[in-house]
């Protein structure tokens, strides 16, 4: 009877083992998962806005060009004094407003102070799934933690060397990332 008892004793205690110790393994994968993702929000991040500020750029450079063009055919216009010149300075004038003409008509809604806003909107959609990746990732932590830390637990993790593990702050960086991103081209 007295062996069926102790048998019975190491038998729960080898589930409770097993099953202490698939827990941690489980929170240890979810961690590390949460990882995982907020990896994929940095590297989307380190893609997605130089792309981004080009593409910006881009049109700007665009706009910018277009624009000086204009100003540059006005003031060749304004300039002219013989028949010929003014003919050439207006084609060329007549030229670049067409080109603008052409700009808006074919991409109405391209005005740099969008590109601006979408820009930063894109941003901050990037920052904000940063963000939430983060309070994940710190979540998986903090629950990995508290199964490393608290009894019965945190024998079975002492015995398969888990340990506490490091949460996702911003530490010392928290006053400058707490500012808007300054964007400069």
């Amino acid at each position: 009877m007295i062996l069926l008892i102790v048998l019975a004793f190491f038998v729960v205690l080898f589930l409770m083992t097993v099953s202490l110790y698939n827990r941690l393994v489980r929170l240890r994968n979810n961690r590390e998962q949460a990882f995982a993702d907020i990896d994929v929000q940095l590297r989307q991040r380190h893609d997605l806005i130089p792309q981004l500020v080009e593409a910006v750029k881009g049109y700007m450079s665009h706009e910018r060009g277009v624009l000086t063009e204009i100003t540059e055919a006005r003031a060749s216009a304004i300039r002219a004094s013989g028949i010929n010149e003014k003919i050439e300075a207006e084609t060329r004038l007549s030229n670049a407003l067409q080109a603008l003409r052409v700009s808006v008509e074919a991409y109405p809604d391209l005005k740099a102070s969008q590109n601006f806003m979408d820009l930063q909107n894109e941003i901050s959609d990037v920052e904000n799934k940063l963000a939430a990746a983060r309070r994940f990732f710190n979540s998986a932590t903090r629950e990995l933690n508290v199964a490393v830390e608290t009894f019965p637990s945190n024998i079975i993790a002492a015995l398969f060397n888990f340990k506490r593990e490091m949460m996702f702050e911003l530490g010392e960086q928290r006053a400058t990332i707490e500012q808007p991103p300054k964007i400069q081209f």
